[in-house]
């Protein structure tokens, strides 16, 4: 039991022991101190938690000493940053969907470490937590999207704009889980939404568990992410959609096929398949896995609605209803066949009923992956334990096609984000990088 939960069970007995002796003794001044931030009180009980509600608008430290509740929609804006010390615990409120929203031109400092991550979660008991019991972290800022300047789901706020290398702040061993509350019918929010994030945002270590609705997702904007894990979500694992075009290296996506939709769900707009700027990422190296023992567990890349990038050394492996790949709508076949869109040097593995979708709007998903110039491979990527539910091991053994040279590793840009690697997939066979501050804690 946290000891934000023992808190509330103390709190009402020592109200009952001062009600009791109140009769007793002399009055006593009450010392109990109240600090305002902005717009925001946070009541600062002895050994209690720290009520966080409304606005902060001017910066605000959290201690690792204290632990922390989101009470609603707390908004961080007006130029403030929130800053985060390393192995500090956030709760969100359950019953008032406690949710943490960074606005436009605001920051978040989260910078955790691995003995010492940041992690948000769920103020329901340990051994009753499950997906979708707070709202999660929205981020947004001015870096462009194809929509224009917008607003979020779930009354989240403003983000789009001009300025692409625009910063939000830092995450670095960061987790997020059981989030991802429903507002309203069909409208859950992500465990962390990035809205319109620019490049200049710092995002490494971060890890989505028992989401609701997405795990990571990107609409416009131009932030990088590496070292990415998401465990559990229950519609997609990472989404993006109108525009975004930032970088990814070392992803992993594990599916809980109870309920999971697809591992990457790549769109460009809805509404116009072609508006730029166009969603085109540049990937390298993910894992991406599905569950073939569950009734649900989709595709493993299915991008559509005009999307391109450029996509290498990923793992494609066990997703169950669809396929590993499946390329939708005119827009997005022109995308492939002009070279705006390429998948290489990946290992599609045992995907069912086929690693590739069948044929259909004149497009042939197998023979376009499978044209030797793109090195792929269908095969058994022979990954250590990437099913387990608790201690799971993405690591490629030995003798995987991952590290045999079965197929070529693509060497990524050296622009001073990607790391050069010597294998397929989103960790090596020797720096299992989840190790120490991820959970697999299943409620």
């Amino acid at each position: 039991m946290s000891n934000f939960l023992l808190f509330r069970l103390l709190s009402v007995l020592c109200i009952c022991l001062v009600l009791l002796f109140a009769g007793c003794g002399e009055d006593e001044t009450d010392d109990t101190d109240s600090t305002d931030s902005g717009d925001v009180t946070t009541a600062e009980e002895p050994s209690g938690p720290n009520i966080l509600e409304g606005k902060i608008t001017v910066d605000l430290t959290l201690k690792a000493s204290g632990e922390y509740v989101l009470r609603g929609a707390v908004f961080v804006e007006n130029g403030a940053t929130l800053t985060i010390e390393p192995g500090t615990t956030i709760y969100g409120e359950g019953v008032s969907n406690g949710t943490l929203i960074i606005a436009q031109d605001s920051k978040i400092i989260a910078e955790g470490t691995p003995n010492a991550p940041i992690v948000f979660t769920s103020d329901a008991l340990e051994g009753s937590r499950g997906r979708g019991q707070w709202g999660g972290l929205i981020i947004n800022g001015r870096a462009p999207s194809n929509q224009g300047v917008t607003f979020g789901e779930g009354d989240t706020g403003a983000f789009g704009g001009n300025n692409p290398s625009d910063s939000s702040g830092v995450l670095k061993y960061v987790r997020v889980e059981f989030a991802g509350i429903e507002f309203s019918p069909d409208n859950e929010l992500n465990g962390i939404a990035f809205q319109g994030v620019g490049s200049g945002t710092v995002v490494d270590y971060v890890q989505v568990h028992f989401n609701q609705d997405d795990g990571i997702e990107m609409f416009g904007g131009t932030v990088n992410i590496k070292h990415a894990l998401v465990t559990g979500a229950r519609d997609d694992s990472f989404d993006w959609t109108d525009g975004w075009t930032g970088k990814g290296q070392f992803w992993i996506a594990q599916q809980r096929g109870d309920e999971a939709d697809n591992g990457f769900e790549n769109d460009n707009s809805s509404k116009n398949n072609d508006a730029t700027p166009r969603s085109a990422p540049t990937i390298y190296n993910a894992t991406l896995i599905g569950d073939p023992q569950g009734p649900t567990s989709d595709t493993g890349m299915l991008i559509r609605e005009g999307a391109a990038g450029i996509y290498r050394n990923i793992i494609v492996h066990g997703f169950k209803n669809k396929a590993g790949l499946d390329i939708d709508n005119a827009s997005t076949i022109a995308q492939a066949n002009s070279g705006g869109l390429t998948v290489q040097n990946t290992i599609f593995s045992n995907n069912q009923p086929s690693n590739f979708a069948d044929p259909d709007e004149d497009f042939d998903e197998a023979a376009w992956a499978m044209d030797p110039a793109f090195n792929n491979l269908e095969a058994d990527a022979k990954l250590r334990n990437p099913f387990a539910q608790s201690g799971p091991d993405f690591r490629p053994a030995a003798d995987s096609p991952a590290v045999n040279g079965a197929i070529p590793v693509a060497s990524p840009p050296g622009d001073g984000f990607f790391e050069p690697v010597n294998f397929i997939g989103g960790m090596g066979p020797n720096d299992n990088w989840t190790s120490g501050w991820t959970t697999t804690a299943q409620n």
